[in-house]
């Protein structure tokens, strides 16, 4: 039995720092997305939320507080949080009622008005709380990993700095064409190297920065997609959701260590590796058929990272394909064409559908000025705060 599911409608909003709520951004992106799925609003028999907990009460129930603004229509309503997976578990949420047979269309959104500066925990005293304490305890903003998982890169496989400024170089050429990137302009390495040190050895053009933005996507059953008339729409082939195994011996944010391989062996994979594995098992495809991947480059270091837990390349050689172009729109494996994180920043229930959305407009060949020609399979990749995996595999 297969377990695809139709992407019949994707939109977003464009990423920035406008100063208004996000329903408004979440609205617009869903209304994008109706639109470009041709579905009615009416026939939406499901719509998910991802929340954002920073925004107040109808933040928490951000199914309903969509799908009053528009306009009660009698659909069911969920509403997911994952921290920066909360797209894929909406995604995820909407895909098994469809596969239930309990929904045919369903609308999928995410939203989010950031606060100037680092992500931080919410105000309160919270000694369990291992985000809270390592903000109390440390001072470990998010930075401050990015850049330990930096070092370690750089210990363990000979990455440089410059290495890391050349990621930001490629995505910042990607999402110049880009209409929903919020930094649109080329980027030298030695504008990056020459940019504020946040946490050595990242840089501040290393690091994504915080913004509002929203995205959405319709999904149907593939039978409803054939009322639809769509005769070869993009495919949710597997979405992956898995949490680590233990022991974890990586350390994850926003844990302050790692457990203790002495008694229990380490497992066969890392955390970040079983979430692409888990989708590439789910729908019978291996790295070797993926055409791009959006992945998740908070850092310029972590995204090569994520090329190597994907599968795209062995352990330790994610540069050596940076430096020869392969990651580049026309090269072997483009990364991040939308840009990335780079180019958009951290608007946390929207960007892992974000990266649905621009894999969608890529295996229809409708990225102009970016697209990734004869582009089939893509994969993307994501992680949220306390072992939330996200990893969407679609085609053609």
């Amino acid at each position: 039995m297969s377990n695809d599911v139709v992407v019949a409608g994707v939109g977003m909003h464009p990423w920035g720092k406008w100063g208004r709520s996000f329903v408004e951004y979440g609205v617009h992106a869903a209304r994008a997305a109706l639109t470009d799925a041709a579905v009615d609003w009416r026939d939406v028999d499901l719509v998910v939320g991802g929340e954002t907990v920073r925004n107040g009460y109808g933040g928490y129930v951000a199914g309903a507080t969509f799908a009053q603004a528009l306009g009660w229509n009698g659909a069911r309503v969920a509403t997911s949080y994952a921290a920066c997976a909360t797209g894929a578990q909406a995604l995820d949420t909407a895909r098994a009622r469809i596969l239930a047979g309990m929904c045919d269309v369903a609308l999928v959104v995410g939203a989010d008005t950031t606060p100037k500066g680092f992500l931080a925990p919410n105000a309160g005293e919270r000694w369990d709380d291992p985000d809270w304490l390592r903000f109390r305890l440390l001072g470990m903003t998010n930075p401050a990993y990015f850049a330990l998982y930096a070092r370690r890169r750089m210990d363990l496989y000979g990455a440089t700095q410059e290495d890391f400024a050349q990621v930001k170089v490629k995505n910042a050429r990607h999402g110049l064409s880009n209409p929903y990137a919020r930094y649109r302009k080329e980027v030298s390495a030695a504008d990056v190297l020459g940019s504020a040190v946040v946490s050595d050895p990242l840089h501040l053009l290393d690091i994504c920065a915080t913004s509002d933005g929203a995205a959405a996507v319709v999904l149907t059953s593939v039978e409803h997609a054939r009322k639809l008339g769509l005769a070869d729409p993009v495919r949710v082939r597997a979405i992956s959701t898995v949490t680590p195994t233990f022991p974890n011996t990586v350390l994850d944010m926003p844990n302050l260590s790692t457990d203790s391989s002495a008694v229990a062996g380490a497992p066969e994979r890392t955390f970040k590796e079983s979430i692409a594995h888990a989708a590439y098992e789910e729908a019978g495809i291996g790295p070797e058929d993926v055409g791009l991947a959006e992945v998740y480059d908070l850092s310029t270091a972590l995204e090569l990272d994520w090329i190597e837990d994907l599968g795209l390349c062995r352990r330790g050689e994610a540069e050596t394909l940076l430096r020869a172009g392969d990651t580049t729109i026309g090269g072997r494996i483009p990364v991040n064409p939308s840009g990335g994180l780079a180019c958009f920043g951290e608007a946390v229930p929207a960007q892992a559908l974000a990266q649905v959305c621009e894999v969608t407009w890529q295996l229809r060949g409708q990225a102009a000025g970016r697209q990734v020609e004869g582009a089939r399979v893509g994969i993307t990749a994501n992680q949220g705060l306390f072992g939330h995996g996200s990893s969407v595999l679609l085609s053609r």
